[in-house]
């Protein structure tokens, strides 16, 4: 099954796909002038600056949520086990060398973020109670479809909804939390699974709103807890960072021999997973991320796009290469040992036992957030299919009561197949190809809507004009 997965992720992920998610972001970073680099000061004034405002609660903006609840529920499905298990999984496969191109698809993926959550925002629809939904399948119907005529816009929309199903109810989540439990503790993967399923429909039944409730409260504390046990085990390895960075550089452009339990790479490889690692954990062009964002009450498309920059930084500049400097600094990348067992084993290198346990406890949180905030995602998609109506709600009902299950599964299916965690996160990659396709090539096409945004935006800005909200109903 190996050589299957990896040769599916290998076609999926070959040159077509990286060409298209390297080049979209470098697309839409020339073409907005390089924003996400020249106005890097002023997106941090206005996304990280007003997390600490409560302005939202008096807001009269059409949405559900605040700008930050909603960038929340996004950086709990970015901020998780792709930080953990996903960085480490790409390094035991593709070397430290795919760390660099992690750095580059993320550089970029800065500026594709930017424009999905922006047109997700403008192109989106307000239900009759207020609340507003879009994203990639929206902005699909009404860019593509009613503004420019193409009766053929339910194909892509379509395949973006099968490939986004398969990510959203065969997850990841739940199987490294086990994967981590058992490592740690000895429990066994269906114990822990059982105890996370349950925890899971906790939060599910209170909607969209307590979702972002409990995002906005655990996000910046768990991102906080990580990054300090990080440079913990860093500074105790500060001689190694040095090395580790050259590293990084040397293997994006050379192939690396076998060395230890690391079996070896070429430069290909490298590219492949740092890319799809990158769109895994930081999920820039990804589509999912939209559709969170589509909820927020906020003051225009082109402010809240601003958080999609915001999100890709700290997953992937910050968090991701947190995880990097780890293993690599610690010496265990080339021990043999993938996904989160790979970190877990850096943890425990630096800090003892107690950093095994502490990040066991961060990999539940991550995954837990992660997994309730995906609902959304999939509340989404199930309205754009079903419409508003009280049949269509008691199906979505329905279809929430078997979403934790369907992860549930995946753990299952690990341990009666005896599935080890390099099997697992090649089937990730293979996941993660197909809504990526679609919604890249839709936001390229959309591309002049986003710039026309950005441009009057700026010219307000520069005017000192208040920027209202343009979305089109």
């Amino acid at each position: 099954m190996e050589n299957i997965l990896s040769t599916l992720a290998d076609i999926l992920w070959g040159l077509p796909l990286i060409i298209l998610v390297i080049g979209a972001g470098s697309f839409f970073t020339i073409g907005s002038r390089f924003f996400q680099f020249r106005k890097f000061g002023y997106i941090m004034k206005n996304t990280f600056g007003e997390i600490f405002k409560n302005d939202h609660k008096n807001s009269k903006e059409k949405g559900i949520v605040s700008p930050f609840q909603a960038v929340s529920i996004a950086l709990a499905s970015t901020i998780g086990v792709g930080n953990i298990a996903g960085v480490a999984s790409a390094i035991a496969l593709g070397g430290p060398g795919a760390v660099f191109w992690m750095w580059i698809a993320a550089l970029v993926g800065m500026m594709t973020k930017m424009v999905e959550v922006t047109l997700a925002v403008h192109y989106r629809e307000e239900n009759s109670d207020g609340s507003t939904f879009g994203g990639p399948t929206y902005y699909i119907k009404k860019g593509l479809g009613i503004e420019r005529g193409m009766k053929w816009w339910k194909l892509p929309a379509t395949i973006f909804i099968i490939g986004m199903f398969f990510v959203i109810f065969i997850s990841l989540q739940s199987y490294t939390v086990a994967e981590s439990f058992e490592s740690t503790f000895g429990i066994p993967m269906l114990v822990t699974g059982t105890v996370y399923v349950i925890l899971t429909y906790i939060v599910l039944f209170g909607g969209i709103r307590r979702i972002a409730e409990m995002a906005s409260k655990v996000v910046p504390f768990m991102a906080a807890f990580y990054i300090i046990g990080g440079l913990i085990i860093i500074i105790k390895n500060i001689e190694n960072v040095v090395p580790s960075f050259q590293l990084i550089f040397t293997a994006a452009f050379n192939p690396m021999a076998a060395v230890g339990g690391f079996a070896g790479t070429g430069v290909s490889a490298a590219i492949r997973r740092g890319v799809s690692r990158s769109v895994y954990s930081n999920e820039a062009g990804f589509g999912t991320a939209p559709m969170a964002h589509a909820t927020a009450k906020a003051k225009s498309a082109i402010d809240q796009g601003m958080w999609g920059v915001f999100e890709v930084f700290v997953d992937t500049m910050l968090v991701c290469t947190m995880t990097a400097l780890i293993i690599i600094s610690s010496g265990v990348w080339s021990s043999g040992v993938s996904g989160a067992s790979l970190t877990l084993l850096a943890f425990e290198t630096g800090l003892g036992l107690p950093g095994k346990v502490l990040l066991t406890a961060s990999i539940f949180i991550f995954a837990w957030t992660t997994s309730t905030g995906q609902w959304t995602y999939a509340e989404t998609i199930l309205r754009f299919m079903f419409g508003e109506s009280k049949i269509n709600e008691q199906i979505i009902k329905v279809i929430r009561y078997i979403y934790p299950l369907s992860q549930y599964g995946m753990i299952v299916l690990a341990v009666t197949a005896g599935l080890p965690p390099k099997i697992m996160w090649l089937f990730a990659d293979v996941m993660t190809a197909l809504p990526t396709f679609i919604n890249v090539f839709v936001c390229i096409a959309l591309s002049g809507t986003f710039f026309k945004l950005l441009k009057d935006y700026e010219i307000r800005i520069k005017n000192n004009e208040n920027v209202k909200i343009t979305n089109q109903q």
